[in-house]
């Protein structure tokens, strides 16, 4: 049974971050006595993430103001304890786990619930409590048994929110649609001071704070989002699995290396940019439905993971910015830049590499999904045949880490290989061939791009591109906001390109601009 639209949008809403509980049990729901809070402190929602056969994260953070300057979110600088249940049923009337949590000041009140112990392939619902205030009911899902094929899937992904452009009406129609899975592929959130980015279509709300440098900025920037009930809407309706992209932390930012020598932007030396880094990654943890195994470690985090839908589907999680070369021939878009083909250059570093290459060889699964950040496909914007004119900071300006990992599918028990993909505001749809320097050369895979949430304002509603014609692979453009819903089956992937006319304006309606199918054994888009 799907969350109702009733329940995400009258329940309180609430959020708080506690520590990993381990053990499933049901005891006694009283009241947690919660001093110093006045006011309701569930103003962030509920999340849940990272959904296992016998398990999930379920995530809150509490907050009173949660614009606060100080990125604390108006609590008392003190634990206050949190009750969370997990149930059969919305009504939370058949409850299978309970338990109490500290939310405390340096984790900014967050609390993380890591369970075990339930059932495989079943929908449960969740809240947290404290003192005399109730968050709302969330929704989440185990994943099936491993050796389990479902007869299907929903599953939606969205990028690129930029708070100023516009309404986040897209995630309200996202959770509309009551996927089981929703996958973030990045930009969730942006660090510029109010003003910074413009959009074509004008500015339609302001951020609150500086751009974002410290851990306080960051954590009042999540804030500031998370308080939106439109997203608050889409973290409830079912578990999320996230990846960062560059605005996390700082646009274009490329492993240990200043993105600009801008002091005032913390980038004037590597190790100022590194505790920037470490800021930023403190604060996307406390803020996501994150398991515990992903916590940071000053400037490091490991994001990359893999989570299995039964026998169905593998999801490879990637992280396309923290361990990648910096951007050839000084980044943006370069016409012949010769480096962009050195065999040493990588975008997913040695280790995350492996790790990928070794899930294609051990892969059993119908499907396997690259849920990552930057343009996969090749896109030459100069048709001439002796130029080629491609981005430096997508897949294009490391072509032989691209082509790694491509071959990688090609020569491993991986039946049908697809690519996710956020980072370029705009919906794209994809073939993924084995040379894409050769015009005879095959099909071997697909990629799908979203649109984003609402940066760059409406868009123009463009179906067409000029390059398109020179890049025959490029199937599919559309220059409005929204996101992808997919079908996933064993026999097949639909794929409905959902978009919204205006962000501009609040509570726009939805429609699908196109649909493409994929059906196994038969790599490229059926349209």
């Amino acid at each position: 049974m799907p969350l109702s639209r009733r329940s995400f949008l009258t329940a309180g809403l609430g959020i708080t971050v506690v520590t990993a509980a381990t053990s499933i049990g049901v005891t006694g729901y009283g009241r947690a006595s919660a001093p110093g809070v006045k006011g309701d402190p569930f103003l962030l929602g509920v999340a849940s993430g990272d959904p296992a056969p016998d398990g999930f994260v379920i995530w809150t953070r509490l907050a009173l103001d949660p614009i606060a300057e100080d990125g604390l979110g108006g609590m008392p600088n003190r634990n206050v304890p949190v009750q969370w249940e997990v149930a059969e049923d919305e009504k939370m009337t058949r409850v299978v786990a309970r338990g109490t949590e500290q939310a405390v000041p340096d984790s900014a009140h967050s609390v993380h619930v890591e369970l075990f112990g339930l059932r495989p392939g079943r929908e449960y619902f969740y809240r947290f409590r404290t003192g005399n205030h109730m968050s709302a009911v969330g929704r989440a899902l185990t994943t099936p048994a491993a050796t389990e094929i479902p007869a299907a899937l929903t599953m939606a992904f969205a990028s690129c929110a930029q708070y100023e452009h516009g309404y986040f009406t897209a995630y309200r129609r996202m959770a509309e649609d009551d996927p089981d899975l929703v996958l973030h592929l990045g930009d969730y959130q942006y660090e510029y001071i109010s003003g910074d980015y413009t959009s074509d279509t004008g500015l339609v709300r302001s951020f609150d704070g500086p751009e974002t440098v410290t851990l306080a900025n960051y954590r009042q920037r999540h804030a500031q989002y998370k308080a939106d009930v439109d997203l608050q809407a889409a973290h409830a309706v079912a578990p999320w699995l996230v990846v960062w992209d560059d605005h996390e932390v700082d646009n274009n930012w490329a492993g240990p290396v200043p993105e600009n020598a801008d002091a005032a932007e913390g980038n004037d030396t590597t190790e100022n940019f590194l505790a920037r880094r470490a800021a930023a990654f403190q604060a996307y943890y406390e803020n996501m439905p994150l398991r515990p195994s992903s916590a940071p470690s000053g400037h490091d985090m490991k994001i990359f993971r893999r989570v299995r839908w039964g026998n169905l589907a593998n999801f490879h999680m990637l992280d396309t910015r923290q361990y990648r070369d910096d951007q050839a021939a000084g980044d943006g878009w370069k016409k012949n830049a010769v480096e962009r083909h050195d065999e040493a250059r990588t975008l997913t570093g040695t280790e995350q590499e492996q790790w990928l290459l070794d899930g294609f060889r051990t892969s059993t699964a119908q499907w396997d999904f690259l849920g990552q950040q930057v343009f996969f496909a090749e896109q030459d914007r100069d048709p001439s045949p002796d130029t080629d004119e491609v981005s430096m900071d997508g897949w294009d300006g490391y072509a032989a880490s691209r082509r790694r990992i491509t071959q990688g599918w090609v020569d491993s028990p991986v039946r049908n290989a697809v690519v996710l993909t956020g980072d370029v505001h705009r919906h794209w749809a994809n073939d993924i061939k084995a040379d894409f320097a050769d015009p005879d050369a095959p099909v071997v895979g697909s990629e799908l791009v979203c649109t984003s949430i609402t940066s760059n304002g409406n868009g123009t509603g463009a179906t067409q591109i000029g390059h398109m014609q020179a890049n025959p692979h490029l199937r599919f453009y559309n220059d409005r906001r929204g996101y992808v819903r997919t079908t996933i089956t064993p026999d097949a992937v639909h794929a409905d390109f959902r978009v919204l006319d205006t962000v501009t304006e609040p509570d726009a309606p939805v429609s699908t601009k196109a649909s493409f199918t994929i059906l196994s054994g038969q790599p490229g888009l059926q349209a």
